[in-house]
């Protein structure tokens, strides 16, 4: 883990003080503190630069025991800043894959800073549980997956204590929180990098 990057850092800021600190995700803390989680960041300035970028890292992480790394978060500050259009980007990544023949060994969970649920407004505070910094697919594997989910008593529960943790915390409590991009990092515009 490179904190000498703002993305990186800015990515490990809120995955321990919104994700672990809010217990959002209780299965986290475990390969936080173990060193789990690889942090990769993209250069990727477009879809099909994010695609062979993630191509690689689900190919990595299948490779690559468990102890060595057990998830992996794709992280796209340059790309996808649109939340629709990160949307659409989804179901590329699931058919990818599909094509790499990885159904059934991982997954792909999706994170970003305009996260909105369906249903809801955009500036509803339960969308925050799945807003990150910057656009990130998180790569998971199922067989982690299965053994979190069989040593969680309720894991079905989970999601409606989110959203009553963040309606607790509010708008306010969200933002005290300073979980969003670092200014200084670089960030895409309509496909325009600025600094």
């Amino acid at each position: 883990m490179n904190l000498d990057d703002p993305v990186v850092a800015d990515t490990v800021a809120w995955l321990e003080r919104a994700v672990i600190g809010l217990n959002l995700c209780p299965f986290a803390k475990s390969v936080h503190v173990k060193g789990q989680v690889h942090y990769f960041v993209s250069q990727a300035t477009s879809p099909e630069a994010l695609m062979d970028d993630l191509i690689i890292q689900l190919n990595e992480l299948a490779a690559l025991d468990a102890i060595a790394r057990d998830t992996t978060l794709l992280i796209a500050p340059k790309c996808l800043q649109d939340f629709l259009d990160f949307n659409d980007f989804l179901a590329l990544a699931d058919q990818a894959l599909a094509d790499l023949e990885l159904e059934g060994v991982l997954q792909i969970a999706s994170l970003h800073p305009q996260y909105q649920f369906a249903g809801t407004r955009p500036d509803d505070v339960t969308n925050c549980t799945n807003r990150s910094p910057y656009p990130t697919l998180h790569l998971l594997r199922e067989d982690s997956i299965d053994r979190a989910v069989a040593a969680f008593p309720h894991p079905e529960t989970i999601f409606e204590a989110n959203m009553q943790t963040l309606e607790r915390l509010g708008a306010a409590g969200w933002a005290a929180l300073n979980v969003g991009a670092t200014p200084a990092a670089p960030q895409a515009v309509d496909g325009i990098i600025s600094k």
